[in-house]
């Protein structure tokens, strides 16, 4: 049998990836033998999955983080092999609600390291992140990869999710606005992550959960570094079988050809120096009823179709914004890994990272103010959260945290 250079180099990763984590004891030896047959059926499921995410480019371009950014036409992305959406092409831009002012907002769609050199996509295409072999030998595997694991509500105690959010809840939500602060915290090991984002939300937290998802995030395992990168998600039933990471299924559908979801936002923000946010903004079309995505000042990312889910086809029913992280208690003890600046709330502007000017879409389409907000930090002596009201912010709070401290053992 004779396979080329590059498959018996992916081989011969894999063989070393299966060393690597295999246990050293002599009772488990018998398990580590290597089985090429089954690394090679390994391999061929990698580039059948590899097949269905990176679409033909049009045009390729280089960013200086590593990435290679393919330029997709827009009727081939991802989202067009969902057999609803087969043969159509993206609908109309939606009505901007009421309310928004392009005014308040300071980070502009050219904040991604792969368009910093003046680099885009030609009419007609949209950016995508190509995923590479590596990433998904990251992946717990195949199936899974740009999935988050299954998890219960905010008590994160059985499965190492901690959160410090802000959410409302009580009424029917049809979308959400906030800035976002980002910076770089440190994330301690490959398989845990630290992320700030609004979730809209609907159904049960047990079995139908409906969320839409956008902030930003660090995740060494999805993608092998430990930049800050623009991101989104979705789920229909609690994060069991439907849904994913940007466009790595078939769900959102990108309409915007200068924006890459997943790349690595820059500039950041830095502790007593420059403060960085991006603002997000969540709302339901009132015309097709499709969740849009909007970056900043006025760029629209593109919609997830209502067809995609089940409750939120009507109205969210709680909106959160905030921080989570990853906890895998390396050695017994709380992890390392920072959420929002790594530093605690009651630290303030230009050491605590904050979310601000909250707003949610009500039902005529209109932003107004996040009142009534709670505050909810579920592992307080790791990761905090403070909220407050002013003139220029309107509704924001600060949060985050170091992991582990004297106080977070």
């Amino acid at each position: 049998m004779f396979f080329s250079s590059s498959v018996l180099r992916l081989i011969l990763l894999l063989c070393l990836f299966s060393f690597s984590t295999a246990s050293s004891s002599d009772s488990t030896s018998a398990e580590q033998t290597l089985r090429p047959q089954e690394e090679i059926q390994k391999l061929k499921l990698i580039r059948e999955e590899l097949k269905k995410i990176n679409k033909p480019a049009v045009k390729t371009v280089q960013s200086s983080d590593g990435d290679t950014i393919d330029c997709v036409s827009t009727h081939q992305q991802p989202a067009f092999d969902h057999p609803l959406l087969k043969g159509q092409r993206p609908v109309d831009p939606p009505e901007i609600p009421k309310g928004f002012s392009k005014e308040e907002e300071s980070y502009e769609e050219d904040s991604q390291l792969w368009s910093l050199s003046g680099e885009s996509c030609p009419e007609g295409t949209i950016p995508i992140r190509r995923t590479t072999e590596q990433d998904m030998l990251r992946a717990s595997s195949a199936g899974r990869f740009g999935r988050k694991l299954r998890r219960a509500r905010r008590d994160s105690t059985s499965n190492g999710h901690e959160h410090a959010v802000g959410y409302v809840t009580g009424r029917q939500y049809y979308g959400a606005k906030a800035s976002i602060n980002v910076w770089s915290p440190r994330v301690t090991s490959q398989y845990e992550f630290s992320l700030s984002q609004i979730w809209v939300i609907a159904g049960s937290f047990t079995h139908d959960l409906n969320t839409i998802e956008a902030g930003w995030q660090i995740s060494p395992e999805l993608y092998g570094d430990t930049f800050p990168r623009f991101f989104t998600y979705w789920t229909s039933d609690a994060y069991r079988t439907t849904g994913c990471y940007n466009l790595l299924c078939s769900g959102f559908v990108q309409t915007n050809r200068r924006i890459a979801i997943g790349a690595a936002i820059s500039p950041r923000s830095s502790y007593r120096g420059r403060q960085f946010d991006i603002s997000l903004l969540i709302w339901k079309d009132p015309k097709h009823g499709h969740w849009w995505l909007q970056f900043g000042s006025g760029a629209l990312v593109g919609y997830w179709p209502s067809f995609l889910f089940t409750h939120l086809k009507q109205h969210g029913s709680m909106v959160q914004f905030g921080g989570e992280i990853v906890n895998n208690r390396p050695g017994g003890s709380h992890t390392s890994t920072q959420m929002g600046s790594g530093h605690f709330a009651g630290e303030g502007f230009g050491k605590a990272s904050y979310f601000r000017n909250l707003q949610i879409v009500d039902w005529d389409n209109t932003l107004i103010p996040a009142s009534n907000l709670k505050m909810l930090a579920d592992h307080p002596n790791c990761y905090d959260i403070r909220g407050g009201t002013n003139r220029v912010w309107g509704n924001y709070f600060y949060y985050g945290g170091p992991g582990k401290n004297p106080r977070c053992p």
